[in-house]
């Protein structure tokens, strides 16, 4: 049975190639829309990515719903010192033909929610949370429906925006606190798993072999020079994990923890505190996944890209 979902996310290289394995995999997911968030650059851009990776994939079907513009009480930071001023570098992609749909994204949240029977929906945030955020505070009534949330942020350890925080909760850390705190079912996908998943440039070289132009944009993106030490012998597949969650849970492994965000504007902003041993007795509010069996899960996302336009 296919799993019906919203990705809620702020291309970014990872969070195209995140699209286009949920594009190629109608097989298994129903992607009713997706939503977007300032975050990796702002939002206009953010829906200009999107709707070029959605043509890219020829699947101008899917609507994509511009959403928040600032995180709920911070200003915002973006990362194009990463992504490139385009937030998509080495894609090489032309502006989008088509334009977002009409109402915003929080709207669009909103309305799908409460067209879906009980525990619906799968909610798959690729950025910051601002957009899931709203929907909860603006309508609780839609918490029934969804069936549970994938997000990629936080970390078990070391951040990578600040030394505590990983970038997408230390965006909109208070967004982030009502995410984990809404009561629904949770699957963190943090650092301490997206950065077992690397693709080296000669895994990504495989992509070539297919002629296709989806494969020849994420070799693109992926091989791209990363500036700032960020590493250049691979490329971490941080939101292409949520997506592989969805369709090869057993490639990935952790336990139900504690989570908890902090929200303060100080060196710790954005924190994710995850109490893998219990020692606090709190009830669990999340799955932190832990693991990753890297190599299939390279196998396995190449092999289903290739079927892309």
């Amino acid at each position: 049975m296919r799993e019906t979902i919203i990705i809620d996310t702020d291309p970014g290289q990872d969070d195209a190639v995140a699209l286009l394995l949920a594009f190629a995999s109608a097989a298994e997911l129903d992607l009713r829309a997706i939503t977007t968030v300032a975050g990796n650059v702002p939002v206009a851009q953010t829906t200009a990515n999107a709707l070029r990776i959605r043509e890219l994939a020829g699947r101008e079907d899917v609507p994509v719903h511009r959403g928040a513009d600032v995180p709920l009480v911070f200003p915002l930071s973006t990362a194009e010192f990463v992504c490139g001023p385009d937030g998509l570098a080495g894609a090489d992609l032309p502006p989008p033909r088509g334009e977002a749909a009409p109402g915003h994204a929080v709207d669009a949240l909103i309305a799908i929610l409460r067209a879906a029977p009980d525990d619906g929906v799968t909610l798959c945030p690729l950025g910051p949370l601002t957009n899931l955020a709203l929907a909860f505070r603006l309508a609780p009534d839609v918490l029934p429906k969804v069936k549970r949330i994938v997000l990629m942020g936080g970390a078990l350890a070391l951040g990578n925006v600040t030394p505590a925080a990983e970038f997408n909760i230390h965006v909109d850390p208070h967004a982030a606190a009502i995410v984990f705190g809404c009561g629904r079912p949770i699957v963190m996908m943090g650092l301490g798993v997206t950065l077992q998943a690397i693709a080296a440039h000669e895994q990504v070289a495989r992509l070539l072999d297919h002629g296709n132009a989806a494969g020849r944009t994420v070799h693109g993106m992926l091989t791209r020079p990363r500036p700032g030490g960020l590493g250049t012998v691979g490329h971490p597949m941080h939101d292409p994990c949520v997506i592989a969650f969805l369709l090869w849970p057993e490639l990935f492994s952790g336990r139900d923890c504690h989570v908890e965000v902090e929200t303060a504007d100080g060196p710790l902003r954005g924190r994710t505190t995850i109490d893998w041993n219990g020692r606090l007795k709190r009830e669990p509010n999340a799955h932190v996944v832990a693991t990753v069996q890297a190599e299939a899960l390279f196998e396995r996302m190449f092999a289903r890209l290739a079927t892309l336009p």
